[in-house]
C-alpha cells in the first residue's frame, strides 16, 4: 500500500472536511430526501432525485476521505533539520531571471492551492526542486519553454 504524504495541516483540513460532510451534510441531505419522499411519487419528484443524486457524492467523497486518512504520511518538516535542501513541505524562495521573488510551499496533490502559493510534490517544478539546494539553479519545462529559477532560501516552517 502506498503511503500520500502530506502536511499536518492538509490532513487537519482533510479530517474537518469529513467532520463537516458526516454531521452536517449528511442529515441535511437525508432530510432533504424525507422532504421530497413526503411530495408523493417519486417516478417523477425532481427534488428527490436531485437530494438522491447530491447523497451519493457525498457519500463517495466521504469514503474516498476516509481512504486517503488511512494511508496518509504526515511528513512535519518543522522536526527535519533544515540543511537548505529542498524537501517536501519546504517553503521555497525563488527568482525567475529578472523577476520578483516567488515562495512557494511543497505539498501533497490534496493540499496543492496556487492561490495560496502551495504547490504539488507531483508538479513539475516541485519535481525540479526537490532535492536541490540554497543557492543553485534549476530548469524547469514548461509549456512555454524551459523557465530557470535560483533557489534563493528554503525554510521548514
Amino acid at each position: 500500500m502506498q503511503h500520500i504524504p502530506m502536511t499536518a495541516q492538509g490532513v487537519k483540513k482533510l479530517q474537518e472536511e469529513l467532520i463537516r460532510l458526516k454531521s452536517t451534510e449528511r442529515p441535511r441531505i437525508i432530510q432533504a430526501i424525507a422532504d421530497a419522499r413526503a411530495y408523493g411519487d417519486l417516478k417523477e419528484n425532481s427534488e428527490y432525485h436531485a437530494a438522491r443524486e447530491s447523497q451519493s457524492l457525498m457519500e463517495g467523497r466521504i469514503a474516498e476521505l476516509e481512504s486517503k486518512l488511512g494511508v496518509i504520511r504526515v511528513i512535519d518538516v518543522t522536526q527535519i533539520e533544515n540543511t537548505g535542501r529542498v524537501i517536501f513541505g519546504t517553503t521555497v524562495q525563488l527568482r525567475k531571471a529578472g523577476t520578483t521573488l516567488v515562495t512557494l510551499q511543497i505539498v501533497g496533490e490534496d493540499e496543492a492551492d496556487i492561490s495560496n502559493n502551495k504547490i504539488s510534490v507531483t508538479s513539475p517544478v516541485a519535481r525540479a526542486l526537490v532535492g536541490k539546494y540554497e543557492g543553485e539553479e534549476v530548469d524547469v519545462m514548461t509549456p512555454e519553454g524551459t523557465v530557470t529559477y535560483e533557489i534563493i532560501k528554503v525554510e521548514h516552517v
